[in-house]
């Protein structure tokens, strides 16, 4: 079996650390065991037949099992009889790579054990363990104040994620603006992390609920539910600004559609009018050119060196040459000038 950590608690104490899951087992119920003592078993990546032979050992219910043996839950919590079941999404926000990396975390829990079994790259819990073991007015109330400091850890490290979210927001809104051509790629990316994140913390509230009536009922549970009314307050808050980027987000994805669009309409008339004034240009050379082709037609007449041409003879034969061609290029520059083409 995959056991990583098993550690035996009696009366707010550690007492036994085991890296069996016989010796946690030996150490939790030994016959001459008179203190209040409990289990926290840990196990990372488990394989199906460890979480059979936890089940065996503890008669957790079949359906939790086939739960804890999928990965991609999505937060909850499940009772079955004396047992609790409770899933987890634990995130971590990766500065590197700029992304939100989202663990999986199950545990279930009875009257003297608490088994916690991590995916995906979840959280370290010898950590929770440690800060847990530094209140043993909280760790003398049993396996609850195990999913309570385990509940506070999640959604403190929820605070960090969201503020790298946030940045990342930030630094989108001014690439819209400054017009990156590449910022639609990143919008999507983010909302896809955003969307996974809010998967992660939008059910947390009703696990939060739940857990709390569950530590009402327990007979000296008024201290751990005072602490998860303080953990539900947290969670609300997240809760709350994950909703507002999602729908910034998709503000923001509107905003940038709307400035490619103009970008492109004003690339489109930019076009339009540099064709125009080509157009125009077209025009006027046209025109010129026309005028100009005039008297060259008639000066190429009249230069040709025929001997029986009627006009070769004739005195006014050149001031006349000269007159059409004047004549024919001031009617072609009015007809072209009331066409505004010059």
């Amino acid at each position: 079996m995959a056991l990583i950590h098993g550690t035996v608690y009696a009366n707010g104490r550690r007492r036994e650390d085991h890296r069996t899951l016989q010796e946690t087992l030996s150490g939790l119920r030994a016959p001459d065991a008179t203190e209040n003592r409990f289990g926290w078993i840990d196990l990372v990546e488990p394989e199906h037949s460890d979480l059979e032979e936890l089940g065996g050992e503890f008669d957790l219910h079949h359906l939790a099992l086939e739960d804890a043996a999928v990965a991609h839950q999505r937060p909850k919590l499940d009772h079955y009889g004396a047992t609790s079941f409770l899933v987890l999404r634990p995130a971590e926000y990766r500065e590197s790579t700029e992304n939100v990396v989202l663990g999986e975390l199950h545990a279930f829990m009875g009257s003297d054990f608490v088994i916690t079994s991590r995916r995906n790259g979840s959280l370290d819990l010898g950590e929770v363990a440690n800060r847990l073991e530094q209140q043993p007015h909280l760790l003398a109330r049993g396996p609850a104040a195990v999913l309570y400091a385990i509940v506070d850890r999640v959604v403190d490290d929820y605070l960090p994620v969201e503020r790298g979210v946030q940045n990342d927001l930030d630094e989108i809104e001014d690439e819209v603006f400054g017009g990156e051509p590449a910022v639609s790629k990143r919008i999507y990316r983010l909302s896809r992390e955003v969307i996974e994140f809010q998967r992660a913390t939008g059910p947390l509230m009703d696990v939060l609920d739940g857990l709390g009536e569950t530590f009402a009922e327990l007979r000296d549970g008024v201290e751990l539910s005072r602490h998860l009314r303080d953990v539900r307050d947290h969670a609300a808050d997240v809760v709350e600004r994950v909703e507002s980027h999602r729908q910034l987000l998709s503000n923001v994805l509107t905003v940038n559609s709307t400035l490619h669009s103009q970008r492109q309409n004003e690339q489109a008339t930019r076009l339009t009018e540099t064709s125009l004034r080509q157009n125009e240009d077209m025009k006027r050379i046209s025109s010129w050119a026309a005028i100009l082709f005039t008297p060259t037609l008639v000066g190429t007449v009249y230069g040709m060196n025929f001997t029986h041409m009627p006009e070769l003879s004739w005195p006014f034969g050149y001031p006349m040459a000269l007159v059409l061609m004047l004549l024919v290029a001031v009617a072609l520059y009015f007809v072209f000038r009331s066409r505004d083409w010059l």
